[in-house]
């Protein structure tokens, strides 16, 4: 029989690089945060004919605007311009657009989800909200899981693995997509938020199943070995993991591939935390597991709390 529990440590230290390569990326590069989260205007316009950066800045320039973010999407006639500004009054956006129009030519404004122009303290409003969320989805799994295995030995901690391999997906995502707003000048907004919420739904799903296969062979395999029976219970939920998941990454990929300019970072997100979310629910989550079960995080403290002790008292 495979033995996957067995290369426990192995899972959990490529999922600990992962978490270190994404935490030193938002500590190095940061966000670029959308007008979501800071406020500002978001004008998305049209030419009918291929522009140059230096014709916009020059127009920017002249409106007092040159600090402005400028990002083109597609070329010649299909070309998109997403203008990025400070917040602006309605007077200030028609003036805006009228000198483009001058300077430049005919342009059309493209309709979007969301208004032109939210202040700042819409931004702030936003960004309290998706916290709460987040805090209240992983408070509301705990105590879901907690109780629904509550007839286990320790049902606390089927929850608490839950939301840490959740946590896990969420730290890589948002790792990944700091080193892709750094380098492609992506932006956090709504979307961004939405689709970490729907890869915790994802992840904790996947998390379940296998837990709860483990909670109907407990009984079979009384007496044997807890890892023995996590390994079991893995090896059964394996095959329908991946199937279903794979399903779900192709669909995924074939939006990045053929979809739209606006779902390209929401999808973005999707797709690694998928990827990120299956692997966690079955090689972060479970072995997490049989190491706490083992006893093997207390015996670990333990050697460093001597560790500790035996090198105060050398001093």
């Amino acid at each position: 029989m495979l033995n996957l529990i067995g290369r426990r440590y192995w899972y959990l230290a490529f999922s600990t690089a992962l978490i270190f390569i994404g935490l030193v990326s938002i500590a190095v590069f940061g966000f670029r945060l959308g007008i979501d989260f800071t406020g500002g205007t978001l004008l998305v316009l049209r030419f009918g004919h291929e522009v140059g950066e230096g014709d916009i800045r020059a127009v920017l320039a002249s409106q007092e605007l040159a600090g402005s973010r400028i990002q083109f999407v597609g070329r010649g006639s299909e070309q998109q311009l997403y203008l990025r500004t400070g917040y602006l009054e309605e007077e200030e956006i028609g003036g805006l657009k009228a000198a483009l129009a001058e300077s430049i030519g005919p342009l059309e404004e493209e309709d979007m989800p969301l208004p032109a122009s939210l202040s700042p303290e819409v931004g702030q409003e936003v960004t309290r909200g998706a916290l709460i969320a987040v805090l209240f989805a992983s408070l509301t799994i705990l105590f879901f899981i907690s109780l629904a295995f509550r007839k286990m030995a320790n049902p606390l901690r089927y929850g608490l693995c839950a939301i840490i391999a959740m946590v896990h997906d969420v730290l890589v995502a948002v790792g990944l997509f700091s080193l892709l707003s750094r380098l492609l000048g992506w932006e956090v907004d709504r979307l961004f938020v939405t689709a970490l919420l729907t890869v915790i739904g994802f992840s904790v799903q996947d998390t379940i199943v296998v837990f709860d296969r483990i909670r109907e062979n407990a009984p079979r395999y009384r007496g044997q070995p807890f890892e023995l029976l996590v390994n079991h219970s893995l090896l059964q939920t394996l095959h329908r993991s991946l199937c279903t998941q794979l399903n779900a990454l192709f669909v995924l990929t074939a939006l990045l591939l053929f979809g739209g300019a606006t779902l390209k970072h929401f999808v973005s997100v999707l797709l690694i935390g998928m990827v990120s979310g299956t692997y966690s629910s079955l090689f972060n989550a479970v072995p997490l597991l049989v190491v706490w079960e083992s006893g093997d995080i207390e015996r670990l403290f333990g050697r460093i709390r001597r560790r500790i002790l035996r090198a105060a008292s050398l001093r």
